[in-house]
């Protein structure tokens, strides 16, 4: 869940964009068609002029409906071009990081994706569309069941929501092709790279204050990292004792 990114940019805010709409009259044709309006513009110049450019993943991002994942009082919002807070002080990411971690992870129909960190549910939505099946961990239960119930009532039975330690994983519906986490810890969590399959990608933001977006590729001669671009996510939480 992105707190902030380097890659903000307010000159991107609101280009192209409707004039805003009362966030009860969400839901009506007319306003599907606003909003359907909102992520094309959002996708054109917050994501494909930063480079984005799989195919999948714009298609992803043109298709889910990011206003339906935040606060009612911030439904206008939605499709700027940042972060935004859902409660619990958590956030939900910036559009472009989304998009970018979405890439990183190079998600097909074939994967098995962890997400750690759920949220919203709208980076869980996303990888709902690119990949067979997603698992998702959210450690504070309100958001997680909040998240769940959306999801299902999108339609995404391929996702799968739990609440519990992202940290620890899910090991029984491991191997995993794909891991992502959206919240970040000062170290790659050990266990998450023993879930990771040979040939599989984990995408992860680290660091204390200072983060920068790793990618984590696992072979069968041992692990291969490298960093790209500095972020700013939440601290990845732990439950009590742990």
């Amino acid at each position: 869940m992105l707190l902030t990114s380097m890659w903000l940019g307010a000159g991107c805010v609101g280009v192209g964009l409707d004039r805003p709409m009362p966030a009860d009259q969400t839901g009506t044709p007319a306003a599907d068609d606003v909003f359907a309006r909102r992520r094309a513009a959002m996708v054109a110049a917050q994501i494909e002029a930063r480079g984005i450019s799989d195919a999948a993943v714009l298609a992803a991002m043109r298709k889910v409906p990011r206003h339906r994942f935040v606060p009612p009082s911030l439904v206008d919002d939605a499709y700027m071009d940042s972060p935004l807070p859902i409660g619990l002080q958590q956030t939900i990411s910036q559009p472009y990081i989304v998009a970018y971690m979405s890439e990183a992870l190079r998600v097909g129909r074939q994967h098995k994706v962890l997400e750690i960190g759920t949220g919203s549910g709208y980076q869980a939505a996303v990888l709902g569309e690119l990949a067979g099946a997603v698992y998702t961990i959210e450690i504070v239960p309100e958001l997680g069941e909040r998240a769940r119930v959306l999801l299902e009532e999108l339609g995404y039975a391929n996702v799968h929501v739990r609440v519990g330690d992202g940290y620890l994983g899910w090991p029984e519906q491991a191997p995993f092709d794909r891991i992502i986490v959206t919240a970040a810890p000062d170290h790659v969590p050990p266990p998450l790279v023993d879930q990771l399959a040979i040939g599989g990608h984990l995408v992860i933001p680290v660091g204390r204050w200072e983060q920068e977006m790793t990618i984590v590729t696992k072979t069968d001669r041992g692990v291969v990292t490298r960093t790209t671009i500095p972020v700013r996510f939440v601290p990845l939480t732990r439950r009590p004792g742990m």
